[in-house]
């Protein structure tokens, strides 16, 4: 019976701290992450497709896969969509370009150094 006392002193609930953030463990109001912490990098590789459902018809490039915060990913989004010449938006981690611009869009994101692949139809 004294082994059993000796195993079981591990911390199980503490509203001592409050609550903490999942990703470093801190206080929420001592966090280091913040919103400035990038998505997770998945695979490693950025993919391009192209949509059409919800918009009438109309095809868009969806952008997806990019490691970069919010504030770096709405930069890039600003460069290519200027590299296009067409309207766009970020929505969560992804980046909308009117169009399909594959084509245009795969060569500028390797010169920045990403590896990239046209997946959809």
């Amino acid at each position: 019976m004294a082994k059993s006392d000796r195993t079981n002193t591990r911390l199980v609930y503490s509203t001592d701290g409050g609550r903490l953030c999942p990703q470093c463990q801190r206080p929420e109001a001592a966090c280091v992450c913040g919103n400035a912490r990038p998505a997770a990098t998945g695979d490693g590789v950025v993919r391009l497709y192209r949509e059409t459902k919800g918009r009438g018809g109309k095809a868009v490039t969806i952008v997806r896969g990019l490691p970069l915060a919010p504030a770096e990913l709405k930069a890039l989004a600003k460069v290519l969509k200027q590299k296009c010449g067409v309207g766009g938006s970020v929505k969560g981690e992804e980046i909308e370009i009117q169009g399909d611009q594959r084509q245009i869009l795969q060569p500028e994101l390797e010169r920045q150094g990403y590896r990239v692949k046209i997946a959809g139809g």
